[in-house]
């Protein structure tokens, strides 16, 4: 079209030109009509032509304009909306996480008990340097330390650092039998000699009669461990027992034990080396099926279809053999504008899925707390520490289901401070609400966690819960 008009704009300038040097001419140059008409009619407003020079004024059509400049406005104004609908989504998901985090601190029952009292009784500086820091220590001490009430017999079923136990033997001078179980070979080489040497320099704080056993074995064996130790135990029980759940600092820090998802290492995450399943197994063998529903009932993560195809396109080259490899697949999948700490949770709910694939951890678990709750005797305590939701709900419902209370009718809530009948006049602050059943009660209706103040020191520790329950002489 720009061509057809250049020639068009040349002829009627040769037109103009011949009309003014024509011999006797008097007339001014004219324009010429029809290329003004076909000027027009491609969109060329006006033509002028006169004089010696010539001049043109070009414009495009103003109704074109106009309507490209509205379409432009539009889309402006599109995608300022969109942006603004997102940035409002945003803005309603916030808050309500918000109220989500302010409803659970609410419904939390956060230890009241000051941090100063938790080194009275032990050196928080000495347990760090042995890469291992004790959760609730505090709490744990408080709940076997009753007046008139003696601690003679204690059972730690997760030895691990000594930690609890080395507390539990200090300040329990009246204690004549501790035993200590741990799955973990390498938790149980470095506990027993510690203990040893603990034992020997307060040795003075302790009964003449003391004894002490510590064994290789899990938790849900108890039973079998008890009446190789003593066979009346099984009889008469035991005062105290204590099972501290979940993986401690010293396997996390261990990359070959392949717990941790910040160092590379094998997948093993095995908590009895000597056992056969590992976790490579898990990625590399069994059904495609299977490994997602791990990733969905162990884990409870969303994505867990997402990685369930990954891992079984991971197969088709060789599978997965490393912690790091692994990691490097949650990582392919992840946005980008999660930063780190997205892939580190999702990293974590896949290992902690595989972990407790790996050891049968809540079956375990679930077996193991019937069992310790027959071990005790009759006003004996059991304490059991949890670190995530699927351990507690276990927790939770065991404890009801023991005390002839799961399905929660004729249960007696009592609020404020507790007096129990048994030990009428002794009152215990820490006990905010129990459950009272049949065979025992329930002495934490909503399990207490750290104190802010515990948490500042030890991070690990932010999501560990305490519940405890007592056996009590049915009626």
């Amino acid at each position: 079209m720009a061509a057809e008009a250049a020639r068009i704009f040349s002829l009627s300038r040769q037109y103009q030109w011949r009309s003014l040097f024509r011999p006797g001419s008097t007339r001014q140059p004219r324009t010429n009509t029809a290329s003004l008409f076909y000027f027009n009619s491609i969109g060329i407003s006006s033509v002028r032509i006169g004089g010696i020079g010539l001049s043109m004024c070009l414009t495009t059509d103003t109704n074109n304009r106009s309507n490209s400049c509205s379409k432009k406005k539009t889309k402006m104004m599109t995608k300022k909306a969109n942006s603004n609908s997102n940035s409002n989504c945003e803005e309603i998901k916030r808050k309500k996480e918000k109220e989500k985090e302010k409803e659970k601190e609410k419904r939390r029952t956060r230890s009241e008990m000051e941090f100063d009292l938790k080194e009275q009784h032990y050196d928080y500086n000495n347990l760090s340097g042995r890469g291992h820091i004790p959760v609730l220590l505090g709490e744990v001490l408080q709940v076997f330390e009753r007046p008139n009430v003696p601690l003679n017999s204690f059972v730690d079923c997760t030895l691990g650092a000594a930690g609890h136990s080395s507390a539990i033997i200090q300040g329990h001078p009246e204690l004549q039998l501790y035993v200590g179980l741990d799955v973990d070979p390498v938790a149980h080489e470095k506990a027993q000699p510690y203990l040893n040497n603990f034992v020997n320099k307060n040795s003075g704080g302790t009964t003449s009669d003391f004894t002490m056993h510590t064994f290789q074995k899990n938790f849900k064996d108890l039973k079998s461990i008890l009446n190789e130790v003593d066979e009346k135990l099984l009889i008469h029980g035991v005062d105290g027992i204590l099972m501290d759940l979940g993986v401690s600092s010293m396997q996390v820090s261990n990359g070959e034990r392949g717990f941790s998802v910040l160092s590379d290492g094998p997948l093993d995450m095995r908590m009895n080396p000597q056992a056969s399943l590992k976790a490579e197994d898990i990625i590399n063998t069994w059904p495609e099926a299977e490994v997602g529903r791990i990733l969905r009932e162990y884990g409870e993560e969303t994505n867990w279809r997402r990685l369930q195809n990954k891992i079984a396109k991971a197969r088709l080259d060789g599978g997965l053999h490393s912690t790091g490899e692994l990691v490097h697949l949650v990582q392919s999948m992840t946005p980008m504008s999660k930063g780190r700490q997205g892939w580190v949770k999702t990293a974590t709910r896949v290992f902690q899925a595989l972990r407790i694939a790996v050891n049968d951890e809540l079956k375990t678990l679930e077996h193991a707390l019937c069992a310790c709750f027959d071990c005790l005797s009759f006003g004996g305590r059991l304490a059991v520490i949890s670190f995530h939701s699927l351990e507690d709900r276990i927790i939770k419902q065991t404890f009801l289901d023991i005390v002839n209370m799961s399905n929660g009718e004729g249960s007696e809530v009592q609020s404020s401070v507790l007096r129990l009948d048994n030990y009428a006049g002794e009152e215990e602050t820490w006990v905010k609400q129990s459950i009272s059943g049949m065979n025992g009660i329930i002495l934490t209706k909503r399990p207490i966690t750290p104190s802010e103040e515990e948490e500042s020191l030890n991070y690990r520790c932010r999501s560990a819960k305490l519940r405890v329950i007592q056996k009590m002489r049915r009626q």
